[in-house]
């Protein structure tokens, strides 16, 4: 998602992982025996499928970077170089395979979003370790709206796991309501820590049940769930049969089957203007001398296709559509691509290339007087806008307050109109509120300075997202999604 992805950039990781280092080091140096002729069989067999990026997300201290670098390790995807410098105390810190930062390393947590690759003979993987703590949650949206899934940990020793009606971590309930405000295409929850607590069967069921019910009452859809240690290995990446009384598959196994998120190719075509380039020296005049890039954010552009400016409202049609290298080809959403119109118009960046609208129906007879319909913008404009907003500025979103808005690469002022409601995460009630405090999420009514071809965020992801920016301070104050 473009515009959330313009968001600027925590759990505390496992220890140890439990394994020394000569253990895991075998490992690594078959990986390093075999890291070119499996880059080579990887290349043929994962090109033609495109990769899942991923996110880990939940509370503080689930395991989040634990998992990650477990699944780097058991999949064969560090080298030996590489895990001699995640020891710590003399173990190997599996965590520290993705907390780079000194200050991740120095306080034990994650920070900033990190991201690591790699392949099995299934799947091609993007990985992102998002952050745990409330005050970066900013940077955990920032992860999720691009993702295709998210793995919400839960760690089994911080709950009652021996009461039938436990509570789930804020944290957890909060990630997996962003996951899913975010059309995050597939969530999977991972029970961690199981191995720590004296009843795993128990405490798997008890959980398993207290995830279901949360779902259920949120409009969340499961793909999976997964007990998992990500300390010793098990049924992350290789099966612990019997476990839990669980015989599903891996997390891996999960992970390889779950789809892309599908791009919004079947709607009406849409494109936000991000670099205007020029073509001065051209003498071609049966075309326009300019072309747009940019990444298309809904329907098809090819050849031939009618367009409006949006907002100068000038008809063009497309004379040629190029792809990111170049080659003309038609180009589907999601995909960056150069657009070139069949005449010179007036077009800067900010600026979008719509569908043109839908023409009105002609007059019934020569003689009918009266008002000829107007025509039916593919994106209608408006002002006002009914939002659902995750607030993440320190200081509270309050009714009144002015912004920056960014549409697309359109920036616009917008204000507050009216805070409706805010919800609580832990009985997903729909309260009433006058303002939104940090890290919360409800339902606000914006006042845009101009119109805007804004969508509902449940039809057009690109077209229906907004981020806020505070005037004063230029921070990221809010993700906005439009209802």
């Amino acid at each position: 998602m473009t515009t959330i992805n313009s968001i600027a950039s925590s759990a505390y990781p496992a220890s140890t992982d439990g394994q020394n280092f000569a253990e895991i080091s075998a490992k690594a140096n078959f990986a390093n025996s075999e890291v070119k002729d499996s880059q080579e069989s990887g290349r043929s067999q994962n090109d033609h499928i495109s990769a899942l990026k991923f996110i880990t997300c939940g509370s503080v201290d689930d395991g989040k970077s634990t998992l990650i670098g477990r699944l780097l390790v058991d999949s064969k995807a560090v080298l030996q170089d590489h895990l001699a410098g995640v020891q710590r105390q003399g173990e190997t810190d599996l965590a520290l395979l993705t907390d780079g930062l000194s200050a991740e390393r120095e306080q034990g947590i994650t920070i900033d979003v990190a991201y690591r690759y790699f392949a099995t003979e299934e799947r091609k993987f993007i990985i992102g370790d998002a952050p745990g703590h409330e005050q970066y949650t900013r940077n955990m949206v920032t992860a999720a709206s691009s993702a295709d899934a998210a793995v919400v940990l839960v760690d089994a020793t911080k709950l009652d796991w021996k009461n039938p009606s436990l509570a789930l971590l804020p944290q957890t309930r909060r990630h997996s309501l962003l996951v899913h405000l975010l059309r995050v295409h597939s969530l999977v929850f991972a029970v961690n820590k199981l191995d720590a607590v004296e009843d795993p069967a128990l405490a798997w069921k008890h959980i398993q049940g207290a995830l279901q019910a949360f779902a259920q009452a949120a409009g969340i859809t499961v793909r999976a769930t997964v007990p998992v240690s990500a300390l010793k290995g098990w049924n992350v990446v290789d099966a612990h049969a019997g476990w839990c009384g669980y015989t599903g598959p891996t997390l891996l196994q999960v992970l390889e089957e779950l789809p892309n998120t599908p791009a919004d190719t079947a709607l009406a075509p849409a494109f936000p203007v991000q670099w205007v380039e020029k073509f001065s020296s051209s003498s071609d005049t049966s075309q326009g001398r300019r072309v747009f890039w940019g990444r298309v954010a809904a329907g098809t552009f090819a050849p031939g296709t009618a367009v409006q400016i949006f907002p100068s409202g000038q008809l063009a049609t497309v004379a040629q559509v190029l792809d990111h290298a170049r080659r003309p080809k038609d180009v589907p959403a999601g995909t960056s691509a150069g657009i070139i119109l069949d005449r010179e118009v007036d077009v800067s960046r900010g600026d979008w290339i719509l569908a043109a609208p839908t023409a009105a129906a002609a007059p019934v007879a020569d003689d009918d007087f009266g008002d000829t319909p107007a025509a039916t913008p593919a994106w209608p404009a408006s002002r006002e806008l009914r939002t659902t907003i995750a607030w993440m500025d320190d200081e509270p979103l309050v009714a009144g307050r002015v912004y920056w808005a960014l549409h697309g690469h359109r920036w616009v002022k917008a204000k507050v109109k009216a805070v409706v409601h805010k919800l609580n995460i832990n009985t997903l009630a729909e309260e009433a509120a006058t303002q939104l405090d940090p890290n919360a999420i409800g339902h606000v009514e914006l006042l845009l300075q101009e119109a805007i071809p804004a969508a509902p965020f449940t039809q057009a992801r690109v077209l229906g997202s907004l981020i806020l920016v505070d005037t004063a301070s230029h921070k990221t104050a809010g993700a906005v999604l439009v209802n």
